[in-house]
């Protein structure tokens, strides 16, 4: 096996794990959990801040999606899917919520996916992480996937179900938000 461990090492394969995983097989509902849960987690951890929201938000995306499973045509890879299943399940429940507070939990509580910490000023840290919780959902998302979790602009319009034109746009308009909220620490240099 290779360093990445990937269960689903090509789309035949994933073809097949998908339909064992339609015949309700146990094996393939856990090969398809392993391989994406992890990305699913991060991503709904990233949007919330808050690891037992994360953790829900984790298991309803694959409840839907093992649910849904008849209808995955193939047309995009298993992973696009399911992480546009997570978007929307993390999105509703994120406007369902609406509790700013709740959102606030410190990023560390991520463990070891979270980010590094070398002497990064607290200041700084706080309020970027409440500058990137300010952002509209549909920048913050954008944002999230493209900076932090390193999709690409077209596996992004894939898994919101834009044109990849709407996620250039919204990052470019993240990025400038977030610059003026921070602008005070503009002409600060790092030691």
């Amino acid at each position: 096996m290779n360093a990445s461990a990937n269960p689903v090492t090509s789309p035949f394969d994933e073809k097949l794990i998908v339909a064992g995983a339609i015949r309700n097989e146990r094996r393939a509902h856990d090969a398809i959990y392993d391989k994406h849960s992890p990305g699913v987690y991060r991503l709904a951890f990233r949007m919330c801040n808050d690891a037992d929201m994360a953790s829900d938000l984790t298991q309803e995306t694959f409840i839907r999606a093992f649910n849904a499973l008849r209808g995955f045509r193939h047309e995009s890879t298993l992973a696009t899917w399911i992480h546009r299943i997570a978007v929307t399940v993390i999105l509703s429940a994120l406007r369902a919520s609406r509790r700013r507070d709740a959102r606030r939990a410190p990023i560390e509580l991520a463990g070891s996916i979270g980010l590094s910490d070398h002497h990064t000023d607290v200041p700084l840290r706080e309020s970027l992480f409440a500058a990137i919780d300010a952002l509209p959902n549909g920048y913050r998302t954008v944002f999230i996937m493209y900076e932090i979790e390193g999709y690409t602009h077209p596996e992004i319009a894939g898994a919101l179900g834009v044109s990849v034109s709407t996620s250039q746009g919204q990052l470019f308009r993240a990025r400038a938000k977030l610059r003026e909220s921070l602008g005070q620490f503009a002409g600060e240099t790092r030691s």
